[in-house]
C-alpha cells in the first residue's frame, strides 16, 4: 500500500509575483521555473493562462517540458472556477495540462464580492460546470480551490470537494486567503475534510498573522493522519500578497527537522534540499528583495555565533546551537565579489565584452552569426529585466535562444473602441497635455 506523503505546489510564479509594487519579468519566471526543477519541486501554478501578456511565457515553459528541460516539477495553470476561464485558457496554451480552477466560498466573498448576484449553490454550480469542461479539454490534475475557506462554512466545503470530485477534480485546495487560521482550527478542519471527501488536500496559507508555515505544516499533517496526500503551497522567501505566503524553505524543514515530524511524515522524495540557497538568492534578486538577516536557513545570520557560550559551544560540536547543517541547503562555497577590472554585458553591450562575459563561462560560440544572435537576445534581456543577467539567465538564452525569444516577447492587445477608437482615427488632439 503507498504511504501518504507531503508534496510541494510553489506558487511563487502566480501568488508570489501578486505582491504589491514588485514583480517578476518572464525571464525571471522562467528561471525560477528550472530552479525548482533542478530542486525536484512537485509543482509549480507558473501563470494565468487567461492573461494575454503571459501566453508566450506559458507556452514557451511548455515547450521546455516536452523537450524534459523541466522534468520533475509539474506545471499548472490558476483561472477562475467558470467555463469561459477553461475555455480561454486552453484556446491560449493548447499544451496546458495541470490546472487550478477557484471559486469563493465564505459568504463574506459570496456576498461581498458578488453583491448579491450569485449564492452559494452558484457556487458549487460553476466549479462543476467548470471542472467538467477542463476533463473535456483533456486537463490532467485539476485541483479546485476554495477561495476565503477558512471563513467558510465546514459542511459547505465539503459539499463543494464532493460535488467538484465528482464533476472529475482531483484536488482540494483550501486557502486561508485572510491568513486568518491558527494551527489547531487548521489541522481540525482540514483532518474534517480528508476523511469526508478522501481527496488529497492543498494547503494555501498566507501570513497576515505569522502562522502561514505553522498552519501549512499542521494542515498537512492532518491530511496525511486522515488518510490522504498533503500538498503545501509555498512561495520563495515567503513572497506574496500583504504579508507573504508560506515560505518554502521554511515548510520543508518544519517536516524534516521538527519534533513533531521529523522521521514520521514523509516528502516528496524528489526533492533536494541542497538547492535551496541557490534558488532563494537568486529569487530575492529577481524581485529585488534582500532576504531577512534572521530568515530560517538562509539568513546571513542563520548560523550565526557571537555570544562567547554560543560561539564556544558551535565549535566544541555545532549541535549544540545549530538544527542542522548548512551544507544541506547548499551553503558554505565562498561568493567571489571582483574588486578590480569587470566587464558586463547589457542592452548597450558590444560584441568584444559579451565574448569575454560568455568566455568566463567557458561557452564558445561556432560562428560570427551565432555570437551576434545571442548578442542580442542578450541586449533584449537586460531591457527586459531592467539587471544585470545572472549566469543562469545566460546559458539559458545561450542553450535554448527560440525560446527565449518567446518568452521574452510581448504583444500588447490593444483594439480602441467607442470614443478611444474616435479619437486615435481622427489623429484628434484636444490640446497639448503636461506629462511631467
Amino acid at each position: 500500500m503507498k504511504e501518504n506523503r507531503i508534496y510541494f505546489v510553489d506558487v511563487t510564479n502566480r501568488d508570489g509575483v501578486q505582491t504589491s509594487r514588485l514583480g517578476l519579468a518572464k525571464l525571471e519566471k522562467t528561471i525560477i521555473n528550472l530552479m525548482l526543477d533542478d530542486m525536484g519541486i512537485t509543482q509549480s501554478e507558473f501563470g494565468f493562462p487567461t492573461t494575454d501578456h503571459e501566453i508566450n511565457y506559458l507556452n514557451g515553459n511548455l515547450e521546455l517540458v516536452e523537450l524534459g528541460v523541466i522534468s520533475k516539477t509539474k506545471l499548472s495553470g490558476w483561472m477562475r472556477s467558470i467555463v469561459q476561464d477553461v475555455e480561454l485558457s486552453f484556446n491560449n496554451v493548447p499544451k496546458l495540462k495541470n490546472i487550478n480552477l477557484s471559486q469563493s466560498t465564505s459568504d463574506q466573498m459570496i456576498n461581498g464580492k458578488y453583491q448579491g448576484k450569485k449564492t452559494p449553490a452558484d457556487m458549487i454550480t460553476m466549479t462543476y460546470d467548470a471542472v467538467q469542461c477542463a476533463r473535456a479539454k483533456g486537463a490532467g490534475i485539476i485541483g479546485v480551490n476554495a477561495e476565503d475557506a477558512s471563513r467558510s462554512d465546514l459542511d459547505y466545503l465539503i459539499r463543494y470537494a464532493n460535488s467538484a470530485k465528482k464533476a472529475g477534480a482531483d484536488r482540494f485546495r483550501y486557502c486561508d486567503t485572510l491568513g486568518y487560521e491558527d494551527p489547531k482550527t487548521t489541522y481540525d478542519r482540514i483532518y474534517t475534510i480528508a476523511k469526508e471527501t478522501g481527496m488529497p488536500v492543498e494547503l494555501h496559507f498566507h501570513n497576515d498573522l505569522g502562522m502561514a508555515v505553522a498552519c501549512s505544516v499542521m494542515g498537512a499533517k492532518a491530511a496525511i493522519d486522515a488518510g490522504v496526500d498533503a500538498y503545501i503551497n509555498t512561495a520563495i522567501n515567503g513572497m506574496g500578497e500583504r504579508a507573504g505566503n508560506a515560505d518554502l524553505v521554511s515548510c520543508l524543514l518544519a517536516i524534516l527537522k521538527s519534533a513533531g515530524f521529523r522521521e514520521k511524515y514523509k516528502i516528496d522524495e524528489n526533492i533536494d534540499l541542497s538547492k535551496a540557497w541557490h534558488l532563494a538568492k537568486y529569487t530575492s534578486y529577481a524581485f529585488g528583495v534582500p532576504i531577512p538577516i534572521n530568515q530560517p536557513a538562509v539568513g546571513d545570520n542563520a548560523f550565526a555565533h557571537e555570544s562567547g557560550i554560543h560561539a564556544d559551544g558551535a565549535l566544541k560540536d555545532r549541535r549544540n546551537y545549530e538544527l542542522y547543517d548548512f551544507e544541506e541547503l547548499g551553503r558554505g562555497e565562498p561568493e567571489i565579489i571582483e574588486t578590480g577590472r569587470m566587464i558586463t554585458t547589457g542592452e548597450y553591450g558590444g560584441i568584444k565584452g559579451f565574448r569575454n562575459v560568455y568566455d568566463n563561462l567557458e561557452i564558445e560560440f561556432k560562428d560570427e552569426h551565432e555570437a551576434r544572435n545571442i548578442l542580442e537576445l542578450v541586449r533584449f534581456a537586460n531591457v527586459h529585466t531592467q539587471k544585470p543577467l545572472t549566469t543562469s539567465e545566460l546559458k539559458f538564452i545561450y542553450y535554448y535562444p527560440d525560446i527565449a525569444a518567446k518568452i521574452m516577447t510581448v504583444s500588447p492587445y490593444y483594439e480602441p473602441v467607442g470614443a478611444i477608437k474616435d479619437r486615435v482615427n481622427a489623429h484628434i488632439i484636444t490640446k497639448p497635455c503636461k506629462i511631467v
